[in-house]
């Protein structure tokens, strides 16, 4: 048990139970830890009150003092909690961010307004609009926008002086149909600034009441008879409808809301955000977060909904999620859908993570063909706790009937990867009887007795099919060869895939979906299926040769032949010798029914030979 300081011990009993923010610090006085409650006193304590192992237990090592923070409400406490988190940086804390600075469209502020990509915030009353996590989506809209609206490119101040100056020409732009004029008065502030509150509005993901107002222009037009004008103004609108028309379209009625995904693997979690205005996905973003405290999906839900919402400015008051998170935020409705078109939209978030990682394991397979293999190395050593990475390890299993024809099979993995070339079968020499125990002893004093014997390298891995009984066998052999402390060793039960370990009582039960368990699996099936393909063989050679090749003249080809025609040896003994002969000849078919009629063809040779 860890010996706290009397101000930790203090700071406990006087915890408030109120919503709130904790800070750990360290000897140092650094903030190492910031988390919310929404109860101090009980949770607080619990990092404190049972015994903890890991990441967390280094982290309660390094406090020296404890301070909190009370707070109104639980939203309060998110928010308190992530403003902290984002100033201080704090050591054991995941920062939401993404590492990669994503592209933005920004719309300058000034007379005029500008539109283009940027990757910079400069806070100067210029509006932005994404993030845009694919360049081509954000390339696509910024050139739909210039296609239907005429806005200036170039960098001029455009103040009433300077354009009543004249002194600003108009560029290739203006004569490419471009760009309006606005730097010599040919278009006014007011029909700049109405087609930029369009754009304001189509940015912010609404289509249809940009599509309307184009719509009425060109009646407006049309009823004006400028035919030329209403021509261009449906070439624009029908421009916006093809983009639309390639838009993720769930449902109009559904309006404006969020939705966020989740999905856990060993090492990270991954969050994806859906942005739906008028029942259209508009932006999508999935986020990978390295685990630091064995945190769970439940632990940073709350963070995620704060750090999508924020980043993308969403005022929607609905937001889909995979469960309900401990928090209430303020003016947000959570939906935890177990049906129709909302969990539709939650499974298509799930669906963005999963092409998030397979794309992200191909990019890195690229650069490292064999990096998966070694994580699931590495992982696996950490998992079972031992001293070296298993490069090399073999996996033994044992097949018999009712103690007939016995045979151990070996297999083989080197480096992530199965070795059937050193794949091994071993048919049974001492052992009598079915006995699981004693066959595996066998076969391990012969495999690794051998390899002491050569000074061949030793795996660093040994799994055994089965439990307990199994593992102690295999481990009284490695003790009498004296390899007891050279390989490591585990057995695998197969009714609840459990990973049984030398020295520990209760078995260790691995994530399903763990890669770890996957290549252990991998292994044990191989093990099965390599040695009862032999058992088979040995089985089905036993059974050829207790009668057939007992015959002088007839090999275990003629036997097979037979057998694959008559079916069973009672069989074949009933057959006349014309039946025998249209299978394997007149010579061998003399030789088998001479064998199974031998007292009849004595009998018929004596009366032949008797005198008359």
């Amino acid at each position: 048990m860890i010996a706290f300081p009397d101000t930790i011990k203090e700071t406990l009993r006087i915890l408030p139970d109120r919503p709130g923010v904790y800070q750990y610090f360290d000897a140092e006085d650094n903030i190492i830890y910031v988390g919310k409650a929404k109860n101090l006193k009980r949770r607080v304590n619990s990092y404190f009150n049972k015994e903890q192992e890991g990441k967390v237990l280094a982290l309660i090592k390094k406090i020296a003092r404890i301070e909190y923070i009370v707070v109104d409400t639980e939203n309060d406490a998110l928010l308190l909690e992530n403003n902290l988190i984002k100033r201080h940086k704090p050591h054991y804390n995941i920062l939401l961010k993404d590492d990669k600075t994503y592209p933005w469209l920004c719309l300058t502020h000034e007379r005029f307004p500008r539109l283009f990509a940027t990757r910079r915030h400069i806070p100067n009353g210029s509006l932005y609009f994404g993030p845009y996590p694919s360049v081509k989506i954000m390339n696509t809209l910024l050139e739909l926008i210039h296609d239907i609206y005429p806005l200036r490119s170039c960098k001029h101040n455009l103040s009433e002086e300077a354009v009543k100056s004249g002194k600003i020409r108009l560029c290739l732009e203006y004569h490419m149909k471009r760009c309006a004029g606005p730097c010599q008065g040919l278009q006014s502030a007011e029909e700049y600034e109405s087609q930029i509150d369009q754009i304001k509005t189509l940015l912010r993901g609404h289509i249809k009441p940009v599509l309307q107002t184009l719509y009425q222009q060109m009646l407006q037009a049309s009823d004006a008879l400028d035919f030329k004008k209403a021509q261009l103004l449906k070439t624009k609108r029908e421009l916006l409808l093809r983009y639309q028309s390639k838009s993720t379209v769930i449902n109009h009625s559904m309006g404006d809301l969020d939705v966020l995904g989740t999905h856990e693997e060993s090492d990270c979690i991954y969050f994806n955000y859906l942005r739906v205005v008028d029942g259209r996905v508009v932006q999508a973003h999935t986020m990978e977060v390295k685990k630091k405290l064995e945190e769970k999906p439940a632990d940073l839900l709350e963070e995620a909904i704060c750090e999508f919402r924020e980043k993308y400015r969403s005022e929607a008051t609905e937001i889909i999620l995979p469960f309900e998170p401990d928090f209430a935020l303020k003016d947000l409705h959570y939906i935890v859908p177990k049906a129709g078109e909302k969990k539709k939209l939650l499974e298509l978030s799930e669906q963005n993570i999963r092409y998030f990682i397979l794309e992200k394991n191909k990019r890195m397979d690229l650069v490292d063909p064999d990096r998966r293999s070694k994580d699931m190395l590495m992982q696996m050593q950490k998992i079972l706790g031992m001293q070296k990475l298993p490069v090399h390890i073999e996996c033994f299993d044992n097949s018999n009937f009712e103690g007939a024809y016995p045979v151990g099979a070996m297999t083989v993995s080197k480096n992530g990867k199965l070795s059937k070339r050193d794949y091994r079968h071993f048919n049974i020499k001492t052992v009598e009887g079915p006995n699981d125990y004693a066959t595996m002893e066998e076969v391990f004093l012969r495999r690794y007795g051998r390899l002491k014997e050569e000074g061949q390298p030793l795996p660093q891995l040994v799994i055994v099919d089965g439990g307990k009984g199994q593992l102690t066998s295999a481990y009284k052999s490695l003790k009498t060869l004296g390899l007891e402390n050279e390989i490591f060793l585990i057995g695998i039960a197969e009714r609840l895939e459990e990973i049984y370990k030398l020295g520990d009582p209760y078995p260790l039960l691995l994530d399903k979906k763990s890669e770890v368990l996957k290549h252990i699996q991998l292994l044990r099936d191989e093990v099965h299926r390599f040695g009862i393909t032999h058992y088979r063989k040995r089985h089905q050679k036993g059974l050829i040769s207790t009668e057939l090749t007992q015959i002088k003249g007839i090999g275990e080809e003629t036997a097979m032949l037979l057998l694959r025609k008559f079916h069973s040896v009672k069989q074949i003994r009933t057959l006349p010798k014309e039946r025998l002969q249209e299978v394997v000849g007149a010579a061998k078919a003399a030789l088998v029914h001479r064998y199974f009629h031998a007292e009849q063809t004595d009998a018929e040779a004596s009366e032949s030979n008797a005198p008359q």
